[in-house]
């Protein structure tokens, strides 16, 4: 049975602040790790009032050191905003703090809007070369030569796991082509999902980090104990990307009773195209849901996320999708 991981914003709800956000971040990572998720990644924004994982590099150390044997990485590290020697030294560092822990996901697009992207300072002098940035990179995780002028302190021959991220054919195709494990952003974005799975197995071509194709795909699985109330946890998520749709991001809403009410048809029509890959219910639905989403891609590794209010539910939605998992395992 193929892994499941945790994907993580850090999310800020109504009422709440930063700090209980990332106390809520750790408590869930230790949960997932009991649990027996395989990796625990933080995604970089900005500029998000409900997402504080901006300092992406710094809640991994966070969470590394207040966990023990789960994985925990970037997904991702929006490459574009950073100069490839910098992600080469966090990501060194973390690596010699955590040996065998840490993953590094490398996304292309800024993970915000245009004037925090100009805020930012690379982005708009660097997108076109996300090829040669992430070729960068990965010489400086290299053995460093004596005529190196340039090397990264710590990262150099440290071996730092290194995917690419994104929800196209491009980053499919580099992906492909560097012989790099892949992870398609499905959760959010799933439309060019069959296309570029295929295109990244057609491609692919070996290389010293992997031999094989890798690919990872994005689900949200909201569960609880009836698939009425699953549905009502999963509108928190369905009414945040109506709400950026608007213009207006802003903290993470608790849930309601009838999201009809909240959105236009246009906007219904959106969110769930946006929200495709989504399995929502009691545990019966999900361990139904998740395993035609398996049969029918076939992904070496599924990504977990669950944009929940309340953090109890929340981790207890993780836990039934690690209960799912097991009885999958199990073939009951």
């Amino acid at each position: 049975m193929i892994p499941f991981s945790v994907l993580d914003l850090a999310p800020v709800t109504e009422g709440s602040n930063t700090t209980q956000a990332f106390a809520n971040t750790l408590d869930l990572a230790r949960r997932a790790e009991r649990l027996g998720y395989q990796r625990y990644w933080l995604a970089e924004h900005h500029n998000m009032p409900g997402i504080a994982s901006a300092a992406t590099a710094v809640l991994i150390g966070h969470v590394a050191g207040g966990t023990s044997t789960i994985r925990v990485g970037a997904g991702g590290i929006m490459l574009p905003n950073h100069a490839p020697l910098q992600v080469a030294e966090q990501f060194g560092t973390l690596e010699s703090l955590y040996p065998g822990r840490i993953d590094l996901g490398l996304g292309r697009a800024p993970g915000t809007d245009q004037p925090t992207a100009r805020a930012l300072r690379r982005y708009f002098d660097s997108a076109d070369a996300f090829p040669q940035d992430v070729a960068e990179l990965l010489a400086y995780f290299e053995p460093a030569t004596p005529e190196q002028a340039v090397r990264a302190v710590p990262g150099a021959g440290i071996p730092v796991p290194v995917w690419l991220l994104g929800s196209s054919l491009f980053s499919a195709r580099l992906a492909a082509a560097m012989g790099l494990p892949f992870a398609f952003a499905s959760h959010f974005a799933p439309d060019a999902m069959d296309e570029a799975l295929a295109l990244y197995r057609r491609d692919f071509r070996p290389s010293k980090r992997l031999q094989a194709p890798y690919a990872m795909l994005g689900i949200n699985i909201v569960a609880a104990e009836s698939d009425a109330e699953a549905k009502r946890l999963f509108t928190t998520q369905q009414q945040s990307f109506i709400n950026l749709r608007r213009g207006r991001p802003g903290l993470i809403p608790p849930p309601i009773d009838d999201i009809e009410t909240y959105w236009t048809p246009t906007e219904k029509f959106g969110v769930e195209r946006a929200l495709a890959c989504a399995v929502v219910g009691h545990a019966d639905t999900v361990k139904e849901g998740v395993e035609a989403f398996i049969a029918r891609h076939r992904p070496d590794e599924l990504m977990v996320t669950a944009n929940v209010f309340d953090h109890e539910a929340r981790c207890r939605s993780f836990a039934i999708a690690a209960e799912v998992r097991e009885r999958i395992v199990a073939g009951r």
